[in-house]
């Protein structure tokens, strides 16, 4: 039910058949307008999170052009974009407010070297284990989240300098504009697909606020964005033990939460250009960008979900389309500034609510009565969590609790079908898998004191999973043994085997058995084991 809705999602932004890297001057023209049109977009992004982070804006951009360079030439999926984002700008304001800049600078060189490593050891598979109602709940809660940053382009200065909502006409101009850009994104790819619609849109209400003289908040309200080229810079920190000890455990949760998001930014690329894969690369990649950035001034970065999509609604398919973004975003800050300070930020709203329209997941509210309950509960959960706190501890949250409802699913289903030999043995058939879970009722289907002298389990239908499982098998056999009672185990295969070994309590010699496992007998009497088939 869930795969379905993820492969609809993919394709309302599928604009080609499939991703080609080869560069037609069609292709390469496309490339360089969805970079041009995500660089608009990333310019008031990185400067807002620069007040998040308590950084001055030019440390955001110069986040946003260094990690998006890097990122675009050796990350793991061609399309995505990376920059300064707002789930690691709220980690970093604690960081500069309590020691300053520099030694944030510090942490997110430390930051890089442990994506790097998390790169080298192929830890970024692991992000595999995020099932799909925690990607539908992320999604769902990425574009609310989204929506929301948009609102704060409502507030204008009031007269104590504090920031108050729109009233009146300033808010019914602003409404239209950005219904006006939507609109055009909305029309223009019904009539040709040969221009990015984000741009145009653009392009369009800029033309006509700049021409008609309209009074609204502008790029340049938020801070002026001209500045030079990021400058090789040391980190003026201490270099001995107190300073790693600072920055240590917020490179930790940076790195964490850049990984996470940059990763499942990857998974949903992936969902919509068809491609698989990458991750570690894309973990070496971030880590790289995030080193190199740290000793340029920049306040670091992940993977850009948001810009990601515009991106990809746009046509970028190709690394280039990230290339261009990052240079076209340089040329902004070093000879542009004047020129783009003046697009209004109705434009750019417009933009990123028709990203948050075709981010959010809108069949997953169809879906919600026709799932299991707990992973319609579970992408409500993620959803909020991700709009209540980030979306890294939404996905954490979202991934525990699903493992402990499939792990308590798995631990109800342990049983036994009771047979009795013409011998006059008693046998237990285990169904399920036995584990952590289930050892309390495996303990429950058996009776040392009353069943006959010689008992059977038979694992044929089970597996022993764990610690645990060997523990609740030997408990068992040891309340059979005051008993005076004969036990018996049979059919344990060899990854059973060899946790039995491991944890020393039943021997097993299976050089003779066949490969597809073996049937044990292990006699508590006597101590000793056979095996046979």
């Amino acid at each position: 039910m869930l795969q379905p809705t993820l492969a609809a999602f993919a394709d309302k932004f599928a604009l080609s058949p499939s991703p080609s890297d080869v560069l037609t001057p069609s292709r390469v023209k496309t490339e360089l307008l969805s970079g041009l049109t995500v660089a608009l977009a990333l310019v008031p992004e990185a400067v807002a999170f620069s007040f998040v982070a308590g950084v001055h804006p030019l440390v955001g951009l110069y986040a946003a052009f260094l990690v998006g360079l890097i990122t675009a030439v050796i990350g793991g999926r061609p399309g995505m974009i990376s920059g300064a984002t707002g789930a690691l700008a709220v980690v970093m304001v604690a960081l500069v407010a309590q020691h300053g800049v520099e030694y944030l600078f510090a942490t997110v060189v430390l930051m890089g070297i442990l994506q790097i490593l998390a790169g080298i050891f192929k830890l970024g598979k692991f992000i595999r284990l995020v099932p799909h109602p925690v990607m539908l709940g992320f999604v769902n809660g990425l574009a609310i989240v989204i929506f929301m940053a948009q609102l704060t382009q409502f507030k204008i200065a009031g007269a104590d300098g504090d920031k108050v909502w729109m009233t009146g006409w300033p808010l019914l101009t602003m409404l239209g504009l950005v219904g006006l850009t939507m609109a055009i994104i909305w029309a223009l790819p019904k009539l040709t697909r040969a221009f990015p619609a984000p741009l145009a849109g653009i392009l369009v209400v800029a033309t006509l606020v700049i021409a008609m003289g309209i009074d609204v908040p502008r790029v340049g309200d938020l801070a002026s964005i001209q500045g030079g080229l990021p400058l090789f810079h040391i980190p003026m920190v201490p270099l001995n033990l107190e300073t790693f000890e600072i920055i240590l455990p917020y490179a930790i949760i940076l790195a964490a939460i850049g990984l996470i998001e940059s990763l499942l930014t990857l998974n949903l690329v992936g969902e919509i250009t068809k491609q698989r894969g990458g991750a570690s690369q894309e973990c070496i990649a971030q880590g790289v960008a995030n080193t190199v950035t740290g000793f340029f001034g920049g306040m670091g970065g992940c993977a850009m979900i948001g810009q990601s999509m515009i991106n990809v609604k746009s046509g970028g398919r190709t690394r280039l389309s990230g290339i261009s973004a990052a240079l076209f975003l340089l040329m902004f800050i070093l000879v542009g500034s004047s020129l783009i300070e003046q697009i209004p930020l109705a434009a750019l709203v417009g933009v990123m609510f028709m990203v948050v329209i075709g981010t959010f997941a809108w069949q997953s509210l169809t879906i919600l009565r026709r799932i299991p309950l707990t992973d319609a509960l579970v992408i409500v959960l993620v959803t909020v969590v991700t709009v209540l706190t980030d979306l890294a501890i939404a996905v954490v949250v979202g991934v525990i609790v699903s493992a402990l409802a499939y792990a308590w699913n798995n631990a109800t289903r342990i049983h036994a079908n009771i047979q009795t030999t013409p011998e006059g043995a008693k046998v237990y058939q285990i169904e399920g898998p036995l584990f952590f879970g289930s050892t309390d009722g495996f303990q429950e289907l058996f009776n040392p004191k009353d069943d006959p002298d010689a008992v059977i389990v038979d694992f044929l239908n089970s597996r022993v999973a764990d610690q645990s499982a060997l523990q609740a098998i030997e408990e068992m056999a040891l309340k059979y043994e005051a008993e005076g009672k004969t036990l018996q185990l049979r059919h344990l295969s060899r990854d059973c085997h060899r946790l039995l070994n491991r944890a020393g309590q039943l021997i097993v010699d299976s050089e003779d058995d066949p490969d597809y496992g073996v049937a044990v007998d292990y006699s508590v009497k006597t101590g000793t084991l056979a095996t046979g088939h």
